[in-house]
């Protein structure tokens, strides 16, 4: 592995792990496991309660990457504003592909899923699986709009739901 792409990640660098969402590296640490040193990065999940340690080795082959830059922000801000696209196939079917594009990491496809998933106060319910997908795919989408605008949660969850209700009006 080069050097320069070791060196890609920092401590205090906030990062994005496709199946856990925005977390920040605490540091670089080396562990030996069945025998072998490995440098390890130590990712804290602040609201997660979480730590993970990836070998540094693996980090882009796992998917793990930087936050998305503001411009890709807000080209997942305007796929809110997009007409919800419900497919015809079964729900089980369906949810499956919103789990799998949540967990990819991809800014864009996450803001499918809140896209689809979101429902005005006049439309149906929601089931308890569809609430908990849409709650998953807002949480990560909010988290690293949050990260990349330097601004706390709640004003990413307003920004977020402000563009979700102008689509609605």
């Amino acid at each position: 592995m080069s050097k320069t792409k070791k060196n890609e990640f920092r401590p205090d660098d906030f990062v994005v792990y496709p199946a856990h969402g925005v977390g920040r590296i605490v540091s670089i640490d080396e562990q030996e496991v069945a025998g072998i040193r490995l440098e390890m990065f130590v990712i804290s999940f602040e609201k997660d309660k979480m730590t993970l340690r990836v070998p540094t080795a693996r980090a882009s082959e796992i998917g793990m990457r930087g936050l998305a830059s503001p411009d890709l922000v807000d080209r997942a801000l305007e796929t809110l504003k997009g007409k919800a696209r419900v497919k015809r196939a079964m729900w089980s079917r369906r949810a499956q592909e919103y789990e799998q594009k949540i967990n990819s990491g991809d800014l864009l496809s996450i803001a499918e899923v809140v896209r689809d998933l979101h429902r005005n106060d006049d439309q149906r319910e929601q089931s308890y699986s569809e609430r908990q997908l849409y709650e998953a795919a807002l949480d990560r989408l909010t988290r690293e709009v949050a990260a990349v605008s330097g601004i706390d949660e709640a004003g990413a969850q307003r920004r977020v739901g402000d563009v979700l209700t102008a689509r609605a009006a």
